[in-house]
């Protein structure tokens, strides 16, 4: 089978309604709106959630909590995640995009201490944990905030 001997199979495609073009159709006059009302006139109709004047369900629920919009969203590494560097290798956000394990840096990179390291890394952060930066200076390596 080639592409140009491709074709639809029967009955997937239909011609749309044309409503409106006269009773003979069987979509003339009303169109297929009904009769009077706000759905039958030109724009008619209610917004999203309308319930017909009654409180609608999304202002009749509770609300809770709230959003900071201020809030920085950091991308998360693990010493354990940095064990396939080798010695002496200077690590920084733009490294960690290049080799995949960041997709995105946000507010920055913080480095947490789950895991141990034993790689004696130059690692280049925007913030770092109290255990993590233990365990870096532990294996003999640097922990630079940038």
């Amino acid at each position: 089978m080639k592409l140009h001997e491709l074709s639809k199979p029967a009955g997937s495609t239909k011609k749309p309604k044309r409503k409106g073009r006269g009773t003979a159709t069987g979509q003339g006059k009303t169109a297929g709106r009904g009769m009077n009302g706000q759905k039958s006139r030109s724009g008619g109709g209610v917004r999203l959630g309308f319930e017909g004047g009654q409180m609608p369900l999304y202002r009749r629920i509770p609300k809770r909590g709230f959003t900071n919009v201020f809030k920085k969203e950091w991308s998360i590494m693990n010493l354990s995640d940095l064990n396939c560097y080798e010695d002496g290798t200077v690590v920084n956000p733009e490294k960690l995009i290049a080799d995949g394990k960041v997709k995105q840096v946000t507010a920055g990179v913080k480095i947490l201490g789950n895991g141990n390291l034993e790689k004696k890394l130059t690692i280049q952060a925007n913030k770092f944990s109290k255990a993590a930066i233990e365990k870096i200076e532990a294996a003999g390596g640097k922990a630079e905030v940038i």
